[in-house]
């Protein structure tokens, strides 16, 4: 039988259910209609089957790339978080280096001034000799 026969047959069970006066109710023969609806189950097509086991299959997935989007979010961040920290280590280090220049470079221009005011000064007493 296929389903749309069974489906008919559900129908027409419930329609000749006795009607309870007052009330938006009708006795039925529970049995039958169950019977009814384990045979529209099991005419039911494979691809339907399918598509339920591929909606549940599909929800698996989805959950996992969701867990697995959240652990490479989380190690980004990690990642970007070390090298902003590698970064500021290196802003400190170029820093340093520029100012150990920069004295090396004011001690070098003193010691030549002192050595041209000394070099001038033996000069001079060179020349009054």
């Amino acid at each position: 039988m296929n389903i749309i026969s069974l489906l008919d047959i559900l129908e027409d069970e419930l329609e000749k259910g006795v009607h309870i006066p007052f009330a938006s109710r009708a006795l039925i023969d529970r049995e039958r209609c169950l019977e009814i609806i384990k045979d529209i189950r099991l005419s039911l097509p494979e691809e339907i089957k399918q598509a339920e086991w591929i909606k549940k299959e599909q929800q698996r997935i989805l959950m996992e790339a969701q867990r697995e989007a959240e652990a490479v979010t989380a190690e980004a961040e990690e990642r970007i978080k070390a090298l902003v920290d590698e970064n500021e280590i290196t802003q400190n280090a170029y820093q340093q280096s520029r100012h150990i220049l920069e004295t090396a470079q004011e001690n070098a221009k003193e010691i030549r001034l002192g050595a041209k005011e000394y070099a001038d000064a033996i000069l001079e007493d060179v020349e009054l000799y």
